[in-house]
């Protein structure tokens, strides 16, 4: 096999004709098998993972002011796209169904939330709540760093498993060795390039503006692996779908990070000694168990409304991933546009809605 894509017989309505694929017209039965090594894997073992939150609900909305003193502001760690639910997990879960069909189970991690339009009885679907994975005393929690923590404890979750966030999406047909090595079954790390890494974070302490809360704390997690393994691996995320395995994402936490991940784990909002998930792929690629692949644009895209036109970045990159990206730069304004654009592109309902 070992490409990005599924053959070309591809039709969204009849599936893949291959010998070792089986998918039924509406891909409720997927079964696709490919070895790694001594080993046979199928993507019934492969799961998806997603956080959620309804930013404008009134309960949540209260019980957040109520431990962190105010809901929002335009700061990295409050801002309004932080929790602001433009309907993006609708169209990521349509972005799944389309280009990702293998996937078992789709783990949906919330703070006691629904989405309305969810249909939480499908089999493939999974509403986890943050009290059935966190500790008690760490709760509430309004940090996405923290919450990323504790992945590994959702009750069924497989061993080799997906995670994104709700703004992240699939955006061609991808098999299981996009993101898993068919040589052994490892983790396949996506990150670009950065010719400055090494001296750019100097240079922007001594700038006015300074490093960003997310670029430090992505700092902070390679220097945590260099000093411990001696690895040193230059470049940012490339903040998009990641694939992990439970086994190593369990280590990382309770073992081999252990001191920072308890001196954090009680940040109810971002802060600057968060360890970022990064940090867990990089440390899976120290030991060996997990392959670095640099990626452009064309594999992997973070889109800003603020500075690009989405229909014309999507013709020209053709991403096989995206994010659409919400941060404090982004304004009600281009809020307001994130439905109908992913409308356009994911017309097509998926069997997890009502």
């Amino acid at each position: 096999m070992g490409l990005d894509y599924f053959p070309a017989q591809y039709n969204k309505n009849k599936g893949f004709k291959s010998d070792s694929q089986l998918i039924n017209k509406n891909f409720n039965i997927v079964h696709y098998s490919f070895t790694f090594a001594s080993m046979t894997v199928t993507t019934q073992e492969i799961d998806l993972v997603y956080l959620w939150v309804d930013g404008e609900d009134p309960i949540w909305k209260v019980k957040k002011s109520r431990f962190t003193e105010l809901v929002y502001d335009n700061s990295e760690t409050h801002n309004k796209g932080r929790y602001t639910d433009n309907d993006e997990l609708k169209y990521a879960l349509r972005s799944a169904h389309q280009y990702a069909p293998w996937i078992r189970r789709i783990f949906i991690v919330t703070d006691n939330q629904r989405p309305k339009w969810l249909d939480t009885s499908h089999p493939k679907i999974t509403v986890v709540d943050h009290r059935e994975i966190f500790p008690e005393d760490a709760l509430p929690c309004y940090n996405s760093s923290v919450i990323e923590y504790f992945l590994y404890k959702i009750p069924g979750l497989s061993e080799r498993f997906l995670y994104a966030n709700d703004d992240m999406f699939f955006n061609a047909p991808l098999s299981p060795a996009f993101f898993f090595a068919e040589v052994d079954g490892f983790p396949i790390v996506r990150m670009k390039k950065n010719l400055l890494d090494i001296w750019l974070y100097p240079l922007k302490r001594m700038t006015k503006k300074g490093v960003g809360q997310y670029a430090e704390t992505v700092r902070r997690g390679a220097t945590m692996v260099k000093e411990r393994f001696g690895k040193y691996y230059a470049g940012t995320p490339h903040h998009n779908i990641d694939a992990y395995l439970k086994s190593d994402y369990k280590k990382a936490v309770e073992d081999v990070f252990k001191e920072e991940i308890l001196a954090s784990q009680f940040n109810r909002t971002r802060s600057r000694n968060d360890v970022q998930r990064s940090t867990f792929s990089l440390y899976a690629l120290s030991q060996g168990r997990a392959h670095l692949k640099y990626v452009g644009r064309r594999t992997s895209s973070r889109i800003l409304l603020n500075k690009h036109d989405f229909r014309a970045y999507l013709e020209k990159y053709h991403p096989k991933l995206f994010c659409l990206n919400d941060s404090q730069r982004i304004t009600d304004a281009h809020r307001s546009s994130i439905g109908e654009l992913l409308q356009q592109q994911f017309p097509q309902k998926s069997p997890f809605e009502l």
